[in-house]
């Protein structure tokens, strides 16, 4: 496999990952990557969130609110729920991830809409406590 780590690329990708999904988990997944795993764990740093992620061109929060979209569209709901919370991390408000799960619901389902709420409410849940 060609090295095509960019570091300047991570490194930026690293900063915005834990400001959005928090230091620990983020740290987490890097500790528990081995060499089966860790090239894409690098990559997906560099490439989703110091590419991604790293321009200025979209704020946090409406890239937060994007990826719930698209997230629960694909039925992704293990991710749909890391990202719901960066998405509140971000600013993202209860009404707001109501709206977005109604345009889930429009475009992709009911159902799909019920798994997004079903998730949205334990998050939610735990930021209440």
């Amino acid at each position: 496999m060609p090295d095509t780590f960019d570091e300047d690329l991570f490194l930026k990708g690293l900063k915005q990952r834990k400001a959005t999904l928090g230091a620990e988990y983020v740290e987490n997944n890097l500790a528990a990557a081995d060499d089966f795993t860790r090239p894409f764990q690098e990559a997906m740093t560099a490439w989703c969130w110091g590419f991604g992620w790293g321009d200025d061109a979209l704020p946090p929060k409406t890239r937060s609110m994007i990826n719930l979209a698209m997230l629960g569209a694909l039925g992704k709901m293990h991710e749909w729920e890391v990202h719901c919370r960066g998405a509140i991390t971000n600013g993202v408000s209860k009404e707001e991830i109501r709206a977005i799960i109604h345009v889930v619901g429009i475009y992709c389902g009911v159902p799909q809409a019920i798994e997004c709420f079903r998730s949205a409410k334990k998050i939610l849940a735990e930021y209440e406590e």
